[in-house]
């Protein structure tokens, strides 16, 4: 095994170039890895840690190189399935999940110390939105420094612990990368900015106006208002797909794609597991600027509504820079993932993100599944089976909310219900979709406790500068991004200090402290359940088949891995529904089943699948023979 000095300190963020180096550490350029333990039993309390099927844990970190001259060619992989597929991502808004300085807002330290209690819920890996040096104008996706950590999270010593501590209890680490823009603070922009001939100056999308006071075309920015931000001291415009203070990089310039490959590299050198990837539609934009379509009518921003089709909508050249970035990746051991933000306007643009031979993003999130925003058996049934069969046998991704999406708890219910007790009952029904259908599931950090919205009541309120652009139409996202609630203490149990935040209001009841004391809980049903999946390879690893698919109430289906037959029924309807299964569509000869996960004590025990009668909003799964 070749010893390679390197340094743990990188400067690419501060020049672009190769990295600077200023302390000497010995890598190792492979790392050996530990034996998966044995599934937990399902008998017990409380679920067993163990290591993803497919995957290993290890204890060393890679070294694939900052650039390519320490790179030794391809890792050789192993024949198992890919730890991504059998994993649960689990995504944590650090400023808002655990405060351990008590400043009132969350921090690395906090994560850490709540590692066991992630450990025994039995999700695999964290997905961390940014908490790299930042302006802070988007709360962390306007990037300042790449390889560094903003002091107000920590240190990359706290860093470091992180990912060391998951690692012991076979959790891994997913860091959010921003490759699409940076802050206007970086010093690449700063410099960028600073003359017409400045070497950095192509790192950005810079152009001429159409004629004095006029933009060059009429593209909007997402955030509100024109794309283009005019610079008085160079006398050009700017691009912006974002806010202003997020000018975009401009990646038809090859220096840039170097320098960013080279961030990738940095931490995977740290032992992160992948990245997920923010905005990766925007990465490029029509060459000769040619203006978008305009649709009737105007958006919260007072602006025109139009359609982003030369600056949004997945221009071609994305597939060449990504087959790149995989290309760095596949050199590191350990099946490094990709988890795609991914457009969700038709099917064939999501697969697509996958590469033609599935070399690009291995998990683009399915943002179209995320929008079927009813209980509707048949939408369901349709977003299912349009990514589980896909032209590239890509590997499915499924996800309800994140930072950026009103909460599944109040979403779902709206219309339906006002009750905490319905709310509860289809909170379970959506995480047995969630975590037995064929894919890869990411969740939420909170969904796992029913934590609902708390937007804010006034404009003083609010944080998110989207709210205060768009004020009372749009009010932000702050709403999803309210401390995690450990306990029905002041805060929470967030923080002993005023929260950056309100918390929600359902805390007193939906909470970590609380719900583990309920074996009925939202937050035991999630703990039976992906202990389950561990369990069972049928959940992890096999076939996906609609059942009774003209059903409009009941969505129905079956997993099969060789011998191994599990069946979900998932009651979407407010009434009590029969349904009865033909076991020979399951592949099995008796219509007799166990019931392995219930959200109704109504249903128990041994039961024959000729006639399942489920409550409303109930959610079975059950074993077949």
């Amino acid at each position: 095994m070749k010893l390679v000095n390197i340094a743990l300190t990188c400067l690419i963020c501060a020049n672009g170039c190769l990295p600077v180096f200023s302390q000497t550490a010995s890598v190792h350029q492979n790392r050996n890895s530990q034996k998966n333990s044995a599934p937990g039993d399902l008998n017990t309390a409380k679920p067993t840690v163990i290591a993803d099927s497919g995957g290993t844990a290890s204890d060393t970190t890679p070294n694939a190189g900052p650039s390519s001259s320490f790179r030794c060619g391809p890792v050789a992989r192993p024949s198992e399935v890919p730890w991504w597929k059998n994993t649960v991502i689990y995504e944590i808004y650090p400023r808002s999940f655990a405060d351990a300085t008590n400043s009132g807002m969350g921090n690395l330290k906090g994560i850490t110390g709540k590692l066991d209690y992630l450990a025994d819920l039995g999700v695999g890996a964290l997905w961390l939105t940014p908490c790299y040096p930042s302006p802070q104008v988007d709360f962390g996706y306007d990037i300042s420094d790449y390889c560094a950590i903003a002091p107000e999270y920590g240190t990359m010593a706290d860093f470091d612990e992180l990912v060391r501590e998951a690692k012991k209890r076979n959790i891994r680490i997913i860091m959010d990368l921003v490759m699409n823009h940076t802050s206007d603070k970086h010093p690449w922009f700063i410099e960028s900015r600073s003359s017409k001939d400045n070497p950095k100056r192509d790192w950005y999308v810079w152009r001429d106006g159409k004629s004095k006071d006029q933009p060059p075309n009429n593209w909007q920015a997402l955030f509100g208002h024109s794309a283009w931000q005019f610079d008085p001291k160079t006398k050009q415009y700017y691009y912006h797909f974002f806010y202003p203070q997020q000018p975009d990089l401009n990646w038809r310039n090859p220096v840039v794609k170097k320098a960013m490959f080279d961030v990738v590299r940095f931490w995977l050198d740290k032992g992160v597991a992948g990245f997920r990837l923010d905005a990766i539609n925007t990465l490029y934009e029509d060459p000769e600027l040619k203006d978008n379509p305009t649709k009737p009518g105007k958006n919260a921003y007072g602006d025109p509504n139009m359609e982003d089709k030369y600056n949004y909508l997945l221009l071609p050249e994305i597939h060449a820079a990504l087959r790149d970035l995989r290309s760095v990746l596949d050199k590191y051991p350990d099946n490094p993932v990709l988890v795609g933000e991914t457009t969700a306007e038709d099917i064939s643009r999501l697969v697509s993100m996958y590469g033609r031979n599935n070399d690009e993003i291995q998990l683009p999130m399915n943002f179209r599944f995320a929008y079927v925003d009813k209980l509707s058996a048949p939408l369901f049934r349709a977003r299912i089976a349009e990514i589980d069969k896909n032209s590239a046998d890509g590997w499915p991704t499924f996800l309800y909310s994140n930072h950026d999406r009103t909460r599944h708890y109040d979403r779902y219910a709206a219309g339906m219900a006002n009750d905490s007790d319905t709310k509860d009952r289809i909170t379970k029904l959506l995480a047995a979709m969630l975590l037995t259908v064929r894919g890869t599931p990411v969740m939420y950090y909170g969904e796992e406790i029913g934590m609902e919205n708390r937007d804010p009541q006034r404009l003083e309120e609010v944080q998110d500068p989207i709210g205060k652009l768009g004020w009372p139409k749009e009010k932000g996202r702050d709403g999803e991004r309210t401390p995690m609630q450990w306990s029905a203490d002041t805060n929470a149990g967030f923080s002993t200090a005023k929260p950056w935040v309100p918390v929600a209001g359902n805390y007193k009841t939906h909470n970590v402290a609380t719900e583990e004391k309920y074996p009925d809980s939202v937050l035991n049903f999630y703990k039976s359940l992906l202990k389950l999946r561990k369990s069972e390879p049928a959940l992890r690893e096999g076939d996906y088949k609609a059942l009774n698919t003209d059903d409009a109430n009941v969505l129905t289906y079956v997993r099969n891995k060789g011998k191994d037959t599990v069946v979900i029924a998932l009651n979407m309807s407010n009434r009590a529904q029969t349904v009865s299964i033909d076991p020979a569509s399951c592949n099995v000869t008796s219509d007799n089943a166990s019931v392995l996960i219930s959200s109704s004590p109504k249903v128990s025990g041994a039961i024959s699948v000729r006639k399942l009668e489920l409550e409303p909003f109930t959610a079975v799964v059950l074993r077949m023979r």
